[in-house]
């Protein structure tokens, strides 16, 4: 996609920016405030039915379960149906951009994207934190080759001449991006993802936290509680990943969502393997700080067949953070509940 002409890309990049508001001038789409559920561990046990319950693999080796107690309870769950593949979709013309120049991958918000060895995308969403589908470590039966050995890469410049630091910039022009890879120390799965795989359930907990051996020094987007799909701003998602069919390149992409459960998210986003993992985003007003925002709402999963009236019909499933998913990944990161009171 080296021809892509740079006015093209331009006025997407700012549409992802900016995200102008069809509303007017005066209305801001502002991240609403919810009463966040407590999730806090009650014991945990060295492995020989509660889904938020959660394994723990350490890069030793070991593994431990970790059972929950929730404390305030959830209501209006909607029921996912259909049969969940891990392919990816391109629907009808490929609206994906790949992006290009230090200037663009080495800044906010596509810095946040990073790539596993195991070949999918990740998020960071802490300063030794990343979020990532549970598919891209647990087959929901066993853990995926790879994972005890796994490596998150960052895009960084790689320089001819070696001319890190030289005062002549000629000296110092960039080739091309290569990956630096930082191991991870152990990594976070829903007991619901491993025991409900074989079924609808599955999906639903199709999400996983990473923690790095040494922080990252980038900065990161947080997590927040997926809005409903009609107070998003245009009703629209976004987000970047290392799509396999693009090698190298990170790639970014934003469409409509169509459809949603109380878990889920459909929607007709292009993406490739290699992007599942991907961190779902929006842009809004944050009223307390009176700023505009990014969060993480969604973790992109896979493809998804939908009865829709009776008809199937297929689409690309982001997993939405719930108040409880939002609760447990906070306390995943802070190891504190009462850091997770707001989301």
């Amino acid at each position: 996609m080296a021809g892509t002409p740079g006015f093209l890309f331009l006025s997407v990049f700012l549409c992802a920016v900016g995200q102008v508001s069809p509303y007017g001038a005066h209305w801001k789409p502002t991240w609403p405030a919810y009463r966040l559920p407590v999730v806090l561990p009650q014991s945990t046990l060295n492995l020989a039915k509660q889904y938020l319950s959660y394994e723990t693999l350490y890069a030793n080796g070991s593994r431990t379960e970790t059972q929950v107690g929730i404390y305030v309870l959830r209501s209006g769950e909607g029921e996912s149906s259909g049969k969940s593949r891990r392919k990816r979709q391109i629907y009808g013309y490929d609206s994906r951009f790949s992006i290009f120049g230090k200037d663009f991958l080495l800044n906010y918000p596509f810095s946040t994207s990073v790539k596993l060895s195991t070949g999918c995308t990740g998020t960071l969403v802490a300063e030794k934190h990343v979020l990532t589908a549970a598919h891209c470590i647990h087959d929901g039966k066993t853990y995926v080759k790879g994972t005890q050995k796994l490596r998150v890469g960052f895009l960084k410049p790689k320089f001819k001449d070696g001319g890190r630091g030289a005062n002549d910039s000629s000296s110092a022009v960039p080739e091309k991006m290569k990956f630096q890879w930082i191991r991870v120390k152990r990594t976070h799965v829903p007991k619901g993802w491993i025991k409900g795989n074989a079924n609808d359930i599955g999906m639903d907990y199709d999400y996983a936290l990473l923690e790095l051996k040494k922080p990252h020094k980038r900065k990161f987007m947080k997590i927040g509680v997926s809005p409903p799909a009609k107070q998003l701003p245009g009703g629209r998602i976004h987000f970047s990943g290392y799509d396999n069919d693009r090698p190298g390149n990170l790639v970014y992409r934003f469409c409509d969502v169509k459809d949603e459960t109380y878990d889920l998210l459909y929607q007709q986003c292009d993406a490739q393997p290699g992007a599942s993992g991907s961190g779902v985003y929006v842009r809004m007003w944050k009223r307390q700080q009176q700023k505009w925002e990014r969060k993480i709402i969604g973790i992109f999963s896979g493809h998804q067949w939908v009865d829709m009236n009776g008809s199937p019909q297929d689409f690309n499933v982001a997993v939405r953070i719930t108040p409880l998913k939002y609760a447990q990944i906070c306390y995943w990161i802070k190891g504190n509940y009462l850091d997770c009171r707001e989301g």
